[in-house]
């Protein structure tokens, strides 16, 4: 994530047009940096900017009582950036739908997507039921999501019809993943009744790929960071976009403040090339700002 705010960037947070970002620049309003003809606007800055000029008024408890914890779908690359950063932020990542359920009763301040749609991933479902609070919807990563299979497997599917047969792991319903794979077996014209699934459903990325590892299950659907951790066969079915849906007020607060600033260090980069399988290019970019 860069230090600086492009003009599409910042209008999409302060939901203006682009021309009213150049008139405020122009006025010398607002920060503003000016690097080879470009408008560049520091995140700092615009952090302060925005804290002396909002009006003051009673926030009512739902405004102010949201728990430090980030809610919503696993990801080792935002676990490990939670703690690293020493942001104070706690991780309660037990699924995207749990997620969502937890930041619409202000239980969390942030919550991780990756909800499949119609040409795209989470923007239509976060603005159904966020476009009018004041929560943003911005970039983590990019994944690559496929099976993950178990040591020793003599028949290698290559895809999901592939699986048939074979022992499924699967996943807690609330969870991005179970989602994803029903939207896979469509376009495949299977259904869960072609997967012979095991008992017992694994709570997190890192769980489902040591439960194959162990022998528990011949094959699950996950992402490739995690088949790297157990050095795990891997097939690539899917590239997947992983968003952060932030509450606002938060994105501007100390702790969120610390999770970004590490997402701009070399040490970032080089642990989500070390996991695998992710895109970090495009982190930080806002697909949806409510209201």
């Amino acid at each position: 994530m860069s230090e600086f705010y492009t003009t599409r960037e910042l209008a999409a947070l302060l939901r203006v047009k682009e021309r009213k970002v150049y008139d405020l620049a122009a006025s010398g309003e607002i920060p503003v940096r000016r690097v080879t003809g470009k408008l560049l606007f520091p995140r700092d800055a615009i952090g302060q900017w925005l804290d002396a000029n909002t009006p003051a008024v009673t926030p009512s408890p739902s405004q102010t009582e949201r728990p430090l914890i980030a809610a919503g779908g696993h990801d080792p690359l935002l676990e490990w950036a939670l703690r690293e950063s020493g942001s104070g932020i706690a991780g309660f990542l037990d699924g995207a739908v749990d997620g969502l359920k937890r930041a619409e009763a202000d239980q969390c301040i942030l919550a991780g997507l990756h909800i499949p749609e119609e040409g795209g991933w989470n923007v239509a479902t976060v603005e159904a039921r966020f476009a009018q609070k004041p929560w943003v919807l911005i970039e983590w990563a990019r994944r690559r999501r496929g099976l993950i299979l178990r040591p020793g497997l003599v028949r290698r599917p290559e895809n999901l019809k592939g699986v048939r047969g074979l022992r499924f792991q699967a996943r807690q319903a609330e969870s991005g993943s179970e989602l994803v794979l029903d939207r896979l077996l469509a376009a495949e014209s299977m259904t869960r009744a072609d997967l012979h699934t095991v008992a017992a459903v694994e709570r997190s990325e890192m769980d489902l790929a040591m439960s194959l590892a162990q022998g528990n299950a011949d094959v699950g659907l996950g992402i490739e960071a995690a088949a790297r951790q157990f050095q795990l066969d891997f097939v690539p079915l899917i590239e997947e976009r992983f968003d952060l849906l932030v509450w606002r007020k938060a994105y501007f607060d100390p702790p969120f403040q610390k999770l970004i600033a590490l997402t701009r260090s070399d040490r970032f980069f080089a642990r989500a090339n070390a996991l695998g399988g992710y895109d970090v290019s495009a982190l930080g970019a806002v697909h949806m700002n409510g209201a």
